[in-house]
């Protein structure tokens, strides 16, 4: 064998050699990237968040005398939160007001993201702008928008009287649970339309058109592949609606009156006026574990749910 030959078949073996194969990092760079922009937020928000829940914590053990709170460990706070027939009932009245709120909410804001996804087409830039603008005005001035019309003398009382259809203005109107749900379903409206709409507009269109050669119908292709592929969507705008206005304490204020109150309000009363502010303590940590047990049952029967029906 030549030298030329040699060096040819070297060659030819370099050629068919596979190239080695490159080291992936443990940790992606876009990941590095990415958490690092928000390390700072991210660190701030922590030890504040972390902060204000160790200090709710520890209060919530201590004993108020007076003007004094004396420190120390004592589940009496827990068991007066836990078995004072008051705040079981604000509590409950908080749970049904912020069920019956997000249910309603994502009944009327699936629909709208619906067609924002399928049918808006050119103009959906233009209703994610309509729909976006009560983030323009004040959150108060909304609620207070929703006294005006439901008031004694409001829009609506002032309006049926005009034309003759009632005499004395309506009473049951405002100052009740369903005022309170009726604003914070225009106020939070927003909230769910968007990550129901970020989650339909991900669906693959192909899947939808497999589905109409096979036969299926509309009402058949939103059960069986919209729904299910939309539940993340569902599930993150359920959350985002139910956690925060179990807490709501504006609105209950505003349009609740004596028989709309949640458990802000017992809370924001323990810290005020009864200045008892290791029972305000030990009521909110069961508020938040409360709604946290709840979050967590919904978000696993919900992914059992859309498992079955996929």
């Amino acid at each position: 064998m030549t030298a030329a030959d040699l060096r040819e078949t070297g060659s030819r073996s370099r050629l068919s050699a596979s190239p080695p194969r490159r080291k992936e990092p443990l940790i992606p760079k876009d990941w590095v990237t990415g958490y690092g922009l928000m390390l700072p937020v991210l660190i701030i928000c922590g030890v504040a968040l972390a902060f204000a829940m160790a200090s709710t914590v520890l209060t919530s053990f201590w004993t108020q005398e007076g003007v004094r709170i004396i420190p120390g460990f004592t589940l009496r706070n827990y068991a007066e939160a836990v078995t004072n027939p008051l705040y079981q009932l604000t509590m409950m009245r908080s749970l049904v007001i912020s069920i019956s709120t997000t249910a309603l909410t994502i009944l009327l804001a699936y629909p709208i993201a619906y067609f924002l996804a399928f049918y808006a087409g050119s103009r959906r830039t233009l209703w994610l702008i309509l729909i976006t603008t009560p983030f323009w005005t004040s959150y108060l001035l909304r609620v207070f928008s929703w006294k005006v019309i439901l008031g004694y003398n409001g829009v609506i009382n002032s309006g049926l009287k005009i034309v003759g259809l009632i005499s004395e203005p309506l009473d049951f109107l405002v100052y009740n649970p369903i005022a309170v749900i009726l604003t914070l379903v225009h106020a939070w409206l927003p909230f769910a339309i968007l990550p129901l709409f970020v989650s339909l507009e991900k669906i693959d269109r192909s899947y939808l058109e497999a589905a109409t050669d096979l036969g299926d119908s509309p009402r058949d292709r939103l059960w069986r592949i919209v729904f299910p592929l939309s539940v993340p969507g569902v599930m993150a705008a359920s959350l985002m609606i139910f956690i925060p206005t179990v807490g709501d304490y504006v609105t209950p204020q505003l349009v609740g009156g004596p028989d709309g109150q949640m458990v802000a309000s017992s809370i924001v009363e323990l810290f005020g006026r009864v200045n008892d502010k290791p029972l305000g303590s030990a009521l909110a940590i069961v508020s938040i574990l409360i709604v946290t047990a709840i979050s967590l049952t919904y978000m696993f029967f919900t992914r059992r749910i859309s498992e079955r029906i996929g």
